[in-house]
């Protein structure tokens, strides 16, 4: 099997979907994700859903929501290539730990200080940040300069993956405005679950 993830315009999006529709393919299997221009739209419009749905599980189905959040992160993340988006690493920002701060300038075999001084500021909330965005360490192709000894925040995005998934909810909901692949998880689960 052949799968593809499709980030375009809308316009693009429609003509692939008519096209897919209109050719009868046995072989392979086209995983036609959210284009990155209408995921803040789409998540917008989602966002009262969501809460609602995370609003009505109740503590004690936290390890049956877990269980259920990780297979279909499993299911989503094996179908696409987040090098083809890597929307997160152009549009957010992740905090770095002292700890991140120091391993990271461990391996690049310079001071933490000129790592700090060099790449990052200190935000209204007393953290480490990125002075720019998008990511400085991502290359032209979407990979991580860093990633064997990235910052935790990100290794562990974009937390679907994580447990104590209900502790995560405003962090999945956030998430699902910058990775397709976040708000397709809640869109399965959702249906899942009804």
């Amino acid at each position: 099997m052949v799968y593809i993830l499709l980030l375009a315009t809308e316009k693009d999006f429609i003509s692939l979907k008519l096209k897919v529709k209109k050719r009868k393919v046995e072989s392979e299997k086209f995983e036609i994700m959210i284009p990155i221009n209408s995921l803040a739209t789409l998540a917008k419009n989602a966002e009262t859903n969501n809460k609602a749905f995370f609003k009505n599980i109740k503590p004690k189905q936290s390890h049956k929501t877990d269980e259920l959040f990780h297979k279909i992160n499993d299911e989503v993340f094996s179908k696409i290539n987040c090098l083809e988006c890597a929307n997160c690493c152009k549009t957010l920002g992740p905090r770095f730990s002292e700890r991140d701060i120091s391993r990271i300038s461990k391996k690049m075999n310079i001071k933490p200080s000129a790592f700090a001084s060099k790449y990052l500021i200190i935000d209204e909330d007393d953290d480490y940040i990125f002075k720019t965005i998008p990511c400085p360490f991502l290359d032209s192709e979407n990979y991580c300069a860093i990633y064997e000894y990235r910052p935790k925040a990100c290794s562990d995005y974009p937390h679907t993956q994580q447990p104590e998934i209900l502790k995560k909810q405003k962090i999945t909901i956030k998430n699902s405005f910058t990775c397709p692949a976040v708000f397709e998880v809640l869109e399965k689960v959702k249906q899942i679950w009804e």
